[in-house]
């Protein structure tokens, strides 16, 4: 614990440093106030129009940068040749990954609930308000889903460099997002090799649809259950265990060479 707390910081304070955050805040901001002045479909400034359309920039601006933080750390290290550094100190490899992970994924829940507020304000200077109890429990499985979404991607970036890893972390966040809910309809119309395959990516993939609640936000459905809720956010926890360690099992068998040092 001693190694693992000083490495999350140091990537939390390389997100505020890159200001990756800020240029999405200030984009998501610039996006709504736009769309708050315009009257698409005769919506104009409907409280709901601005919450919904806030709440999806949120899910979408969250999970681009939960992938990007995550997927240069590893390989930056590399890169720089500090890999070598942390490794020859008493830092486990163990501890290294999980640090890595641990310090991404605070960043960017802190960077979420930034983004929260920001549609909480607008809507509220539009007359409205975003229900508070289930906000709350919206944020928490959003969190939720952005540590699952970077536990996934550090298993890639245990492998490979920033932009592969990236590619494929997004590409499968996005399947498990657009893709994965509609497979049961997909396939009562298939059979055979396709069908199975539908199956496969049904049940490998994490259904992140679980973990988004905007529509109990916008339309004010109240609060999930709390048995509900507690049985999504242990099905996250497994996710979230079951990727750090094979990234771990991934990372300790890779070597690095340094002239004729190997480690």
């Amino acid at each position: 614990m001693n190694t693992i707390f000083p490495i999350a910081y140091v990537v939390w304070l390389g997100l505020w440093r890159r200001k990756d955050a800020y240029v999405l805040l200030i984009l998501m901001g610039a996006m709504l106030l736009v769309l708050s002045s315009l009257n698409v479909f005769g919506l104009g400034g409907k409280v709901v129009y601005i919450a919904d359309i806030g709440l999806v920039l949120t899910w979408l601006f969250s999970a681009l940068l939960a992938v990007q933080i995550m997927a240069r750390e590893l390989p930056a290290e590399q890169s720089r040749g500090t890999i070598h550094v942390l490794l020859a100190k008493p830092v486990t490899r163990f501890a290294l990954v999980l640090g890595k992970w641990l310090g991404a994924w605070a960043a960017v829940s802190v960077a979420t609930l930034v983004f929260y507020g920001t549609v909480a304000v607008l809507v509220y200077a539009r007359g409205g308000h975003l229900p508070g109890p289930a906000t709350a429990q919206a944020l928490g499985l959003h969190i939720t889903a952005l540590a699952i979404i970077t536990a996934i991607t550090l298993i890639f970036s245990t492998r490979m460099n920033h932009d592969a890893a990236a590619a494929i972390s997004l590409i499968l966040t996005g399947a498990a997002f657009l893709v994965i809910p509609r497979i049961p309809e997909f396939v009562t119309s298939e059979t055979g090799f396709t069908a199975g395959v539908m199956l496969v990516l049904y049940h490998a993939l994490p259904h992140f649809e679980l973990f988004d609640l905007r529509q109990w936000i916008i339309h004010d459905f109240g609060m999930v259950a709390w048995p509900v809720y507690t049985q999504i956010l242990l099905y996250g926890l497994a996710w979230i265990t079951g990727c750090i360690l094979v990234a771990w099992m991934t990372f300790r068998r890779r070597h690095f060479s340094r002239g004729d040092r190997m480690l």
